[in-house]
């Protein structure tokens, strides 16, 4: 899930990211075009309810691709992005747009 807000005191698009509930994780890492795809340089946060959460500000007018990377082997997507491109690995990729 995406939570967005543009920030009027400066150009960006603060974004927050949330796993599903249904994702049985001990850890979740973004990882996208903002960040260069390095793995786990952007760690998510736990949430009491079993989501795990990031908030990022991203440049506005753009559209970014990203996965979640369960326990470091699973790609999962955001099934509630903006849209899905697919990769050169056989599969899709989450879009947020800003």
């Amino acid at each position: 899930m995406l939570k967005k807000r543009r920030l009027k005191s400066r150009s960006a698009v603060q974004v927050t990211f949330y796993t599903a509930k249904a994702i049985d994780a001990e850890s979740v890492c973004l990882v996208g075009d903002f960040n260069d795809w390095k793995e786990c340089v952007t760690p998510m946060k736990p949430l009491k309810d079993g989501r795990f959460k990031v908030m990022l500000e991203l440049v506005p007018d753009r559209e970014y691709e990203f996965r979640y990377l369960v326990n470091e082997v699973e790609w999962h997507n955001d099934w509630e992005a903006d849209r899905y491109v697919s990769n050169p690995h056989g599969s899709d990729n989450s879009v947020v747009s800003t």
